[in-house]
């Protein structure tokens, strides 16, 4: 166990490292605090992109659903890959075109002023709960798996997170993401090539898996899966499509830049979807009580799953990446929030509200911006330390339930509203409010339960559960969406003044026409990946010292071949950095 502390501590350093080797470039303005000035490359955006859609849950609570249901679990992820795709296809450029710092900066172009506020102070609330769950769902796993005191896991992680937030903005919350990237590469693909080779290859998995491997057990009814994975690409396809997540790709350089951060997004999803969780689906063969393990976690006793796989087939050391990759996962989502509401508050609120007249240097907003992220953080880490003393989980889950009622519904409108046009001035806010309306009547009226009685079957858990997403979904996309599109029929020019309809007007004109890098961008590309190169061949050398550890030759061997990977990549890195310099020192001698 010192070694996996040893590990986990390395990684933390790392993650204090990035933030130091970026805290410069995002001193110039509060641009490049909120967005890293709109000046990152494709690769950079594209693991921030990734990295948000990725959390603690991938290698707990889906991998205890891959442990116990089979394939089943990769519709939640062919929903992520669907939504990417389309992204690339429409949205990514868009959301660069904006020409915002901020989410609600594009709210407020798309739908005014009101509008605005009302998203402002509907996002950070929610986000600050958000991050409050996260935090305190991988706290909850680590201390009562590895034995660390709980209130020290929440304080540890918090403060490294907001210390990344603060020192340099979102240049080194992308930067951390892409080096978290590689994290969550090595510990994935290196237990799935000793899964392989220890369970005999997929066609055993599949074979022996002890329940249908496609279905999974208590599925009677296939129809409800189908269901279920069509309306989920839904989701997602809402989920990463909005003006309230369009955050990832306000970083991009340009608008061709935004398009290939999408497209490297679904690239690695892709490969992500399958390499996860051949581990838990090769346990479910080899060890199948391997719940059993980790009794002391409840009815979250499979969650486990991978830290069990990791303690019995993979070389020591590997319990420290998992749990690195398990920090990485909750601080890449963490830190993005923390960022995105810095901007928010300040440019929506601060700014046009509290200094109406009194314009505000670059100098006092971003000062202004590390102080919202630090009390932003602080509230986040409170609200973990909330939901850790809680002996029963009530108001967990009702926060649970507050984020189901609102989340779906904020999302409808900052979705249609990009190709929709001609919306009266309350259709956002209307939306969200009739959404809210909604979810309740879902959860509380017309439940899964209630379906299946009007029909007089019997359904499982699973089956309720499945059947549930695919009604709340379902009820979104038709009722709540449905209820955006009729505001089109209240639509009046004439309501609108000159300079509304212009501002309208201009917003729809600028989405679509291309963001092309200015001048100065090859001096910014130099940086990202010099910086870049370096601190990932600092990660390599460290993995490397891991061949040290008394392991077998095989899990030497493993350690030699992604520390060999990862130093590759920095290197690759670094070259280009160098080739960009010898390019323009020979444009500039002639």
């Amino acid at each position: 166990m010192n070694i996996d502390i040893l590990v986990l501590g390395g990684y933390f350093l790392l993650m204090i490292f990035i933030s130091l080797a970026f805290k410069k470039m995002a001193s110039n303005s509060a641009s490049d605090y909120f967005r890293g000035g709109g000046r990152m490359l494709w690769w950079m955006v594209g693991a921030t992109a990734f990295m948000t859609q990725f959390s603690a849950w991938t290698f707990t609570g889906a991998a205890g659903k891959a442990f116990t249901d089979g394939f089943a679990v990769t519709f939640v992820f062919l929903g992520n890959i669907f939504a990417y795709i389309v992204s690339y296809w429409w949205f990514s450029q868009r959301f660069r075109q904006m020409r915002v710092d901020t989410p609600t900066e594009a709210i407020d172009r798309r739908f005014g002023k009101g509008n605005e506020q009302f998203f402002t102070w509907a996002i950070i609330p929610l986000s600050i709960l958000n991050g409050g769950v996260w935090l305190n769902g991988l706290a909850i796993f680590v201390g009562a798996v590895f034995g660390y005191d709980m209130d020290t896991t929440i304080w540890v992680t918090g403060i490294s997170v907001l210390l990344i937030s603060m020192l340099s903005g979102a240049w080194g919350v992308v930067a951390s993401d892409f080096v978290q990237t590689l994290v969550v590469a090595v510990v994935s693909v290196a237990c799935a090539v000793v899964a392989l080779v220890v369970v005999g290859g997929p066609t055993e998995i599949i074979e022996k898996f002890p329940t249908n491997f496609v279905m999974g057990p208590d599925m009677n009814y296939g129809l409800l899966l189908v269901g279920s994975f069509l309306f989920f690409l839904v989701k997602q396809l809402q989920s990463i499509n909005n003006m309230q997540d369009s955050y990832r790709f306000l970083n991009a350089k340009d608008s061709n830049n935004a398009r290939k951060a999408a497209l490297l997004a679904m690239a690695l999803m892709i490969f992500g979807s399958i390499i996860w969780f051949i581990p838990p689906w090769s346990m479910a063969v080899l060890v199948p009580d391997a719940a059993a393990a980790h009794a002391e976690l409840g009815n979250k006793a499979s969650d486990a799953v991978y830290l069990v796989f990791a303690e019995r087939y993979m070389p020591l050391g590997v319990v420290g990446l998992l749990v690195a990759g398990l920090f990485a996962a909750t601080m890449s989502s963490m830190d993005s929030a923390l960022c995105r509401n810095a901007g928010i508050f300040v440019r929506s609120f601060w700014a046009p509200i509290v200094c109406r007249n009194k314009p505000m240097s670059e100098a006092k907003t971003l000062r202004i911006s590390q102080l919202v992220t630090l009390i932003n953080g602080i509230l986040v880490i409170l609200v973990a330390q909330l939901f850790a003393q809680l002996k029963g989980l009530s108001l967990f889950e009702l926060m649970m339930r507050v984020a189901t009622l609102l989340q779906s519904p904020i999302l409808v409108p900052l979705f249609f509203g990009m190709f929709i046009r001609k919306t009266p001035k309350w259709a956002a806010w209307g939306t969200v409010c009739f959404g809210m309306f909604v979810s309740w009547l879902v959860m509380n009226v017309f439940t899964a339960q209630w379906l299946a009685d009007q029909f007089g079957v019997t359904l499982t858990k699973r089956e309720i559960s499945e059947l549930t997403t695919t009604i709340t979904v379902a009820a979104h996309l038709f009722l709540t969406g449905g209820f955006f599109w009729a505001t089109t029929l209240f639509y009046k020019p004439e309501s609108f003044t000159v300079a509304e309809s212009q501002r309208i007007q201009d917003f729809f004109k600028d989405i679509e026409t291309p963001v092309i890098a200015d001048d100065e961008q090859d001096t910014f590309d130099r940086m990202q990946r010099n910086k870049l190169g370096h601190i990932t061949l600092m990660m390599g050398a460290g993995l490397m010292l891991m061949v040290l550890l008394p392991n077998p030759l095989w899990g030497r061997a493993l350690y030699a071949a992604c520390a060999g990977s990862i130093l590759l990549i920095g290197y690759l890195l670094k070259r280009s950095a160098g080739a960009e310099d010898r390019r323009k020192a020979a444009l500039n001698s002639h």
